[in-house]
């Protein structure tokens, strides 16, 4: 007498079912599809980023350094590199919070000062998110290093000249959602196109053919079994 029993199999659990079938929906995807992901992606983030973060105002003041009447000119191009430099100094900063009401701390971050090595002219930048602050920031950064400057004119024999106060800006310098936008969505192509180009390509299922022998081979064997 044997025993017989029904064998069945064990049903696969939900979950693994689920993501087997999406492994197969990745791989039965065209190989390109990374591109045009990866670039929806980006300009879904920068379009955020555009949206969320705050605009930035920039407005820019201009001071130029005039040498007096027996100084060399070259004189002047050295002192503005200078005075540029001393833009952000403890002194220069500690006046000009005065004037526009920031710590020191904070008005350090929102300035930036340029100078060119062919021009006496040094352009001081403020920034914020309010436009009248912007302006405020440089003109009271410039009015600091005209005061200090002027103090020691007689002994460098340059003297700094107001040549342009910062106006509150009509646009903001940051870049706004649409621009982000397209960079965000040129930034996510250009990823999708690297990946394209480091994945490894899907070889197609390769078959053996039958080379047929040459006829001079098979005429040779059929001569030795004769």
């Amino acid at each position: 007498m044997t025993d017989s029993s029904d064998s069945s199999e064990t049903p696969e659990p939900a979950p693994r079912r689920r993501i087997r079938r999406l492994v197969g929906r990745i791989f039965s995807l065209p190989r390109w599809w990374p591109l045009p992901a990866l670039a929806l992606a980006g300009a879904a983030g920068g379009a955020a980023y555009g949206v969320l973060v705050t605009p930035q105002y920039a407005a820019t003041s201009y001071v130029v350094a005039v040498p007096a009447k027996d100084t060399q000119p070259a004189a002047a191009l050295g002192f503005a590199q200078a005075y540029g430099r001393i833009a952000t100094s403890d002194s220069t900063i500690a006046y000009a919070r005065v004037a526009v009401g920031i710590p020191a701390k904070a008005l350090r971050a929102q300035v930036r000062t340029e100078t060119s090595p062919d021009s006496p002219m040094i352009a001081i930048t403020g920034t914020s998110e309010r436009r009248a602050e912007a302006a405020d920031i440089a003109n009271a950064v410039a009015d600091a290093i005209f005061v200090s400057s002027n103090q020691v004119a007689k002994s460098t024999g340059v003297q700094l000249v107001s040549f342009s106060q910062a106006i509150p800006p009509a646009h903001p310098s940051s870049a706004s959602p649409r621009i982000a936008t397209a960079v965000g969505g040129s930034a996510g192509a250009l990823i999708g196109a690297l990946v394209l180009l480091v994945r490894p390509r899907r070889l197609p299922r390769s078959t053996v053919a039958a080379v047929p022998a040459p006829a001079g081979a098979g005429d040779a064997v059929e001569r030795e079994r004769v």
